[in-house]
């Protein structure tokens, strides 16, 4: 079934094996609970210092947590609050390097630092955020950033 790879090459080359190896895992299954639950492992297992990563599901004006892997999370986020409420008002991908001086971010994991969502967009309207956090400061680059929204477009063929 499935088993773990060695990333190699570049970030981007690695990236790019990152969303194969999704599309060969997800190909076939249409349960989005259980691909959204094998997308946030599999990132798991790939993404070095991080210390959670999962989905938060837009139910009208607030995100609901969805699958994720990490320790317990904030279970409701009103649309325009801390980096995931922002990331789905502004319709784009947050890079935030220092999670506490960023305005109204909300700590679930007193040890993150850094951070990263992307909003699942499909017709242009948006059904949910990947959340990524890191105990390390300004953690995710923008290879990481392209690499992740590359990794979005893949899961979304899937859900």
């Amino acid at each position: 079934m499935f088993t773990q790879i060695n990333y190699e090459g570049s970030i981007v080359d690695q990236y790019n094996t990152l969303a194969k190896q999704l599309d060969a895992l997800l190909t076939g299954e249409t349960d989005r609970i259980a691909n959204l639950s094998n997308a946030s492992a599999l990132l798991n297992q790939f993404l070095p210092d991080i210390n959670w990563v999962g989905f938060y599901i837009l139910q009208e004006e607030e995100l609901v947590l969805g699958p994720f892997q990490g320790l317990p999370a904030c279970v409701r986020i009103p649309v325009g609050r801390g980096v995931c409420g922002s990331a789905v008002s502004k319709k784009e991908t947050l890079v935030v390097e220092d999670v506490h001086a960023f305005p109204g971010h909300i700590a679930c994991d007193a040890a993150s630092q850094s951070e990263i969502v992307i909003p699942l967009i499909q017709q242009d309207k948006v059904m949910g955020v990947l959340d990524i956090d890191s105990p390390v400061k300004n953690r995710f680059s923008t290879d990481d950033q392209i690499g992740l929204e590359h990794f979005v477009k893949t899961l979304l063929l899937h859900i």
